[in-house]
C-alpha cells in the first residue's frame, strides 16, 4: 500500500492518511484484518512525525475502522463499526456536506455533482467485485 501526503493541500496530514486508508478499505484494497504499516518505518518514508501517523490510526480507530493489537499493531477491524445506524448516517452527511461545498466553490452544476457521484460509487463496486472474484 502506497500513502501519500500533500503538505500543500491545506488539509492536516494525519487526516489525508486516514482518508486514504478508508478509501483502501473501501475500493476493498484492504480487508478487514490486514495489517497497517508500522508507524516508525511509514513515518521514515512519508518524512513525516510518527505521532502524524499515530492520530490518523487513532481518528480510524475511533471511527470504528482499525483496532490496535498489542505488539502486533494495527490491522483493520474484522466486524462492522460500533456507532449505530444513525451515527454512521451523521457522520456521512458531514463529508457529504462538504463535498457540496466543494462542488460550490469550483461550480460543478448539481446534475454532473451528482453523475460524478454516481460514478464512484459504480467504481468502488466494480474494485469490490473484482477483488471478491480475485479471491485476494
Amino acid at each position: 500500500m502506497i500513502l501519500k501526503v500533500d503538505f500543500q493541500a491545506g488539509k492536516p496530514v494525519y487526516l489525508q492518511l486516514a482518508d486514504q486508508l478508508r478509501l483502501a478499505a473501501a475500493s476493498g484494497s484492504l480487508r478487514a484484518g490486514d495489517p497497517l504499516p508500522s508507524l516508525r518505518p511509514l513515518a521514515e518514508e512519508l518524512r513525516i512525525n510518527r505521532n502524524t501517523i499515530a492520530k490518523a490510526y487513532a481518528e480510524l480507530e475511533a471511527q470504528g475502522i482499525v483496532e490496535t493489537i498489542p505488539g502486533k499493531g494495527f490491522f483493520l477491524k474484522q466486524n462492522g463499526s460500533p456507532f449505530s445506524q444513525a451515527v454512521k448516517e451523521r457522520m456521512l452527511v458531514t463529508e457529504i456536506d462538504e463535498a457540496v461545498v466543494m462542488a460550490h466553490h469550483v461550480q460543478v452544476e448539481r446534475k454532473r455533482f451528482l453523475s460524478l457521484v454516481n460514478e464512484r460509487l459504480d467504481h468502488f463496486e466494480h474494485l469490490a467485485a473484482a477483488t471478491r472474484t480475485d479471491g485476494k
